[in-house]
């Protein structure tokens, strides 16, 4: 993915109805479509359930929306989302929507959005009504993604360069994963930067490096080769 023609994502969080605990996967697999430069979570901010949530808004830079419970059984979470996104759709200005809920409400709106060529991912619980699934360009099970990166953390622990943290090792590990490899298990350091840099606050000077490329060549997880074209790629090892 070529930095100079990312596309502008928004990430729309039906917090009542999504676990706080798959925020960083879905902004990982979310760098597929492009840059999540628009982050909100929706919900009524009172309610102790949101706590989860209301510990990583200023973490990973989502806007907070808070919605009342006007009357009994009406969710006006679900209205402002759908008002949200529709006057994203009409600005122009965004190229791609993630949808973080397990509430078949929001098919209608997942399905508006593709009419005008968008894509959508839609990220919920396996309990997920079908009809929201399929409305969606792409559907992913949340509490697959958590079991996941888990298991990545177990497999990834002892290997790790003494010279990094742990956090910011996983980081990368699962940057390089979720980036396009070829035949020889190689990814374009621009990929792995963008989503690395999709999925936290991550600044490669904070520890001491210029670039992505200085830190990795320091971290013997990796190697890294400079092609004809002037691009470089990078392999993880171990």
């Amino acid at each position: 993915m070529n930095n100079d023609t990312l596309k502008n994502i928004a990430l729309l969080i039906d917090a009542d109805n999504a676990s706080p605990a798959g925020i960083d996967p879905v902004l990982t697999v979310l760098a597929e479509l492009g840059q999540v430069n628009i982050r909100r979570a929706y919900g009524n901010w009172r309610k102790a359930a949101l706590k989860g949530w209301a510990d990583k808004v200023h973490r990973y830079g989502i806007e907070p929306q808070q919605q009342f419970d006007l009357t009994k059984g009406k969710n006006a979470t679900d209205m402002k989302m759908t008002i949200d996104a529709m006057d994203m759709l009409y600005r122009g200005r965004v190229h791609g929507f993630g949808i973080m809920s397990s509430d078949s409400d929001f098919m209608p709106l997942a399905m508006r959005i593709r009419q005008d060529g968008y894509p959508v991912y839609g990220f919920g619980s396996p309990r997920t009504p079908e009809a929201f699934r399929q409305a969606c360009t792409r559907f992913i099970d949340v509490d697959a993604l958590i079991k996941a990166e888990k298991a990545a953390a177990i497999s990834d622990k002892g290997s790790a360069s003494g010279s990094l943290d742990e956090e910011l090792l996983h980081l990368l590990f699962d940057a390089y994963a979720a980036s396009k490899r070829d035949d020889r298990g190689y990814a374009k350091l621009s990929e792995v930067g963008q989503r690395a840099g999709n999925r936290s606050s991550f600044d490669t000077r904070s520890y001491g490096y210029a670039r992505l490329i200085d830190m990795l060549e320091a971290i013997p997880n990796f190697s890294s080769e400079r092609r004809d074209d002037g691009q470089v790629w990078v392999k993880r090892l171990r």
